[in-house]
């Protein structure tokens, strides 16, 4: 099963980042693509790039978002819609913006799964592809975009036990730092939002998170890519690091 043997993809998040990176590469590989998200205007602009099939949807919209994506009945689901709201600490997170989180993150992607599973099983084969983050799998100062995540990764993981047999392939990709709007949406105050941007380091693109997709899909039809990790030469996690020597009392 690689990317010649299936005929449509859907993708949420489309507007922009690495969802408006997935759709141009799985457009040029010859997919009818069909790109959900909240902007119209940076959809028709994606369209006109494309050729893709543009949709206007909150996927916080279950009803609507389960009418639409039955009746695409895809062959792939890219499930990348997401935000970072609530990316503050959990004491300081604002009610709204975790329930945004949690909701676009974890119970639309849960959803839209749900959604699409059906015809995939009918047709036996498909692939679902989950946009999660090593937020999802590390310590960060983030217990709530991080537990959305985290959410993410065990969807995938029990996704895979749950559809053995059916033709149905489960990756989740795990990205690191992505130069994209991210930051932008998911912080209002400027100097935090400066602070969490500029730190310095070369972040990978959205073309190389859609690269690693591509890959995944275009994988031999008896190969699961489980799951892609990656992250910028400069990052890394666990560790202790020492700048200089500590000062105090005992010296």
């Amino acid at each position: 099963m690689t990317i010649s043997d299936y005929q449509s993809a859907l993708v949420t998040g489309a507007s922009s980042g690495i969802g408006e990176a997935v759709v141009e590469d799985l457009s040029q590989r010859g997919l009818t693509v069909h790109a959900v998200a909240r902007r119209a205007e940076r959809l028709e602009e994606l369209k006109e790039k494309t050729g893709c099939v543009t949709h206007v949807l909150d996927v916080r919209d279950t009803e609507e978002m389960n009418e639409l994506f039955g009746s695409i009945a895809p062959d792939i689901l890219i499930n990348n819609a997401g935000v970072g709201r609530a990316i503050d600490s959990t004491v300081n997170a604002n009610p709204e913006d975790l329930d945004q989180t949690i909701d676009t993150n974890v119970t639309a992607a849960i959803h839209a799964v749900r959604a699409v599973t059906p015809s995939m099983i009918e047709k036996g084969k498909g692939h679902i592809v989950n946009v999660g983050s090593v937020a999802g799998l590390y310590p960060l100062s983030s217990s709530v975009y991080g537990a959305s995540k985290g959410a993410i990764h065990f969807l995938s993981t029990n996704l895979r036990l749950e559809l053995v047999g059916t033709g149905i392939r489960v990756t989740e990709i795990c990205p690191g730092r992505v130069r994209t709007e991210f930051y932008d949406a998911a912080i209002d105050d400027e100097n935090m939002r400066h602070k969490l941007k500029e730190t310095g380091i070369t972040e990978i693109t959205s073309a190389d998170v859609a690269a690693s997709i591509t890959y995944a899909i275009d994988a031999p039809w008896h190969v699961n890519v489980a799951r892609i990790e990656l992250q910028p030469l400069e990052q890394t996690y666990g560790g202790v690091n020492f700048d200089h020597a500590p000062q105090g009392k005992n010296e």
